[in-house]
C-alpha cells in the first residue's frame, strides 16, 4: 500500500484535485480513473447525490413496539417485538457471514502477498477472525486469525509505525492472538518490538504526522488496544504518557504556528492540509486523546482538548454534515474516512467525557445526515462503505440505548446482505478489512451480540 498525497496531481502537472480522493487508498491509476477523479472537481448536485443510493427503508416507528395491532407487526423488522434483533435475522446474517467467508478465502488467494496491513492486508482478516471468535468463541476462528499472523511476521518492513498501516497493528494483533493461546513467549516477543517502534514515534526530529493512519495516534491506538485485549498494565503508563505527550505538544506547535491557539489549542494537519475526519483528521486525533487508557489529565481535557473540539464543531454544515478539511466547503463526503461518520465518535466520546449535551445532540443530527446519505455507492466497506457507517448507529446505540439507531443499524446491515447486487464501486483490494468485503464480514458480526460492537482498529471501550 502507498501513501498518496491528495496534492499529487497539483504539484506536477497544475490540476485542483478534489478532497473525495481518499488518501488512505493505493496510488491513483491513470488514464481513465484519472478523469474521473478530476472531474469530481466541477461535480452538479445532481453528481453529488450520485454518492449515496436513495435510502429505501421506512425510518423507526416507536409507536409499533407499545401497539397491539395487528397491521403493525413487522413494520420494525429485523427487531423483534422486545426491540432485539430477531432470531431470523440473526439466522439471515449468519448463513451470509459464512457465504461471504468462504468467498473472501477464495479471493484472497490472489491478494497481494507482501500487504501485512491491517488497512488492506493480512492482518485485517487476522482482526476479522478475532472478532468471529470473540462474538462465536469457536476455537476454528482464533486459529485461523493465527495463521494470519503468523504470514504477517514474516513480511514487516519497519517503514511505519501505526496499527492500520504500520507494523504496529500485525505485531498488537499477534501479540494479542498468542496470549489468548497461551504462547507467552510468542506474545512477549511481539509486545517488545512494538514497543520498539516507539523511539521514531517519539524523535523530535520526525517528519511523522499525528492523524490514525499514518501517525502517532495511530501508534497510541495499537498501545492501547493491547490494555484493552491483554491486561490494564501490560503496556505502562508512562509508555503511553510520552506518545499522548509527544501527540499534545504537536498539536500545540501547529496551533501556535497558524496562530490560532486561543481557538484551537490544539492543530493538527497531515499533507498540508488540515483534515477533519477520523482517517486522517482532528476527529480521529482528538477521540484518541479522550480515551480513559490514555490517561490524558482532566485539566488538560478541559482546556486544551475540548476547546479544539468545539472549533471542529463550529465548521460543521447546515446539514449536520462535517467537511473533509477546514478548507473545504463542499458538503459531498458522507464516510467514516470524511465526514459525519467519524466525526460522530469524537461527539460521543466528548459526551462521556464532558458530560455536555450539545455533544450528543450533534451526534444524533450526525446520524441522521448518515441515515439519509449513508448507503455508498462507493462500496460496503469500513473506511468509505456502509459498513462503516453502520458502526455509527452501533455505537449512538449504546450511549442512548434508544431502539432507533439500533434498528437502523440492522437495516444497514440488510443492506450488507445484498453484498455485490447494488452496482457499488469495486474496490481496490476487494476482500480486505477496510476497504472490501472482510469489513462487510465483521460489521454483519456485529448484530449477535450489538451491545458489545466496536468499529475496529478505532473504537476501544463502549461509550456509555
Amino acid at each position: 500500500m502507498s501513501e498518496v498525497s491528495p496534492l499529487i496531481f497539483a504539484r506536477g502537472q497544475g490540476y485542483s484535485v478534489s478532497e473525495d480522493f481518499c488518501p488512505c487508498r493505493a496510488a491513483v491509476e491513470m488514464g481513465e480513473n484519472m478523469s474521473k477523479r478530476l472531474k469530481l472537481i466541477s461535480a452538479t448536485d445532481a453528481e453529488m447525490e450520485e454518492r449515496s443510493f436513495p435510502n429505501p427503508y421506512p425510518d423507526w416507528d416507536q409507536g409499533v413496539l407499545t401497539s397491539n395491532s395487528g397491521a403493525d407487526v413487522g413494520y420494525n423488522e429485523p427487531l423483534d417485538a422486545e426491540g432485539k434483533v430477531s432470531t431470523a435475522f440473526q439466522n439471515k446474517v449468519q448463513n451470509k457471514i459464512k457465504d461471504l467467508l468462504q468467498q473472501m478465502e477464495e479471493g484472497l488467494k490472489t491478494a497481494d502477498p507482501h500487504d501485512f496491513s491491517t488497512y488492506t492486508g493480512w492482518t485485517g482478516i487476522a482482526l476479522l477472525y478475532l472478532q468471529l471468535h470473540r462474538v462465536s468463541n469457536e476455537a476454528s476462528h482464533l486459529q485461523r486469525a493465527l495463521d494470519y499472523v503468523k504470514r504477517t511476521m514474516r513480511i514487516l518492513n519497519g517503514r511505519k509505525v501505526t496499527f492500520l498501516c504500520g507494523d504496529a497493528g500485525p505485531l498488537a494483533v499477534g501479540a494479542v492472538v498468542h496470549h489468548k493461546l497461551n504462547n507467552t513467549a510468542d506474545s512477549r516477543d511481539c509486545l517488545s518490538r512494538l514497543l520498539q517502534l516507539q523511539r521514531s514515534v517519539l524523535s523530535v526530529d520526525s517528519e511523522m504526522p499525528d492523524e490514525l493512519l499514518y501517525g502517532r495516534a495511530g501508534y497510541l491506538y495499537a498501545l492501547l488496544y493491547i490494555n484493552k485485549e491483554i491486561g490494564a498494565d501490560t503496556v505502562d503508563e508512562g509508555t503511553i504518557t510520552k506518545v499522548v505527550t509527544a501527540i499534545i505538544e504537536s498539536g500545540k506547535n501547529m496551533s501556535a504556528e497558524q496562530k490560532k491557539m486561543d481557538r484551537c489549542p490544539l492543530l493538527y494537519e497531515w499533507h498540508k492540509k488540515q483534515y477533519i475526519g477520523a482517517a486522517h483528521g482532528m476527529a480521529g486525533i482528538y477521540y484518541m486523546l479522550m480515551q480513559p487508557g490514555a490517561k490524558v489529565q482532566p485539566d488538560m481535557l478541559s482546556e486544551v482538548v475540548r476547546p479544539s473540539i468545539d472549533y471542529v464543531r463550529h465548521k460543521r454544515f447546515r446539514s449536520g454534515n462535517f467537511p473533509s478539511s477546514l478548507s473545504n466547503e463542499s458538503d459531498r463526503l458522507v464516510h467514516w474516512c470524511h465526514g459525519a461518520p467519524g466525526v460522530i465518535h469524537m461527539l460521543l466520546m466528548a459526551h462521556k467525557v464532558f458530560k455536555e449535551e450539545k455533544y450528543l445532540k450533534e451526534a444524533i443530527e450526525c446520524a441522521d445526515v448518515i441515515w439519509q446519505r449513508g448507503l455508498l455507492r462507493k462500496g460496503y466497506g469500513i473506511c468509505h462503505g456502509t459498513a462503516g457507517n453502520g458502526y455509527a448507529f452501533l455505537s449512538l446505540y449504546k450511549v442512548t440505548q434508544d431502539k432507533k439507531y439500533l434498528y437502523r443499524a440492522c437495516k444497514f446491515a440488510e443492506w450488507c446482505l445484498g453484498y455485490g447486487t447494488h452496482g457499488c464501486r469495486i474496490p481496490d483490494r476487494p476482500y480486505s478489512l477496510f476497504e472490501g468485503m472482510a469489513g462487510a464480514i465483521h460489521y454483519l458480526s456485529e448484530m449477535e451480540k450489538p451491545e458489545e460492537s466496536c468499529f475496529p482498529a478505532f473504537e476501544l471501550v463502549p461509550v456509555n
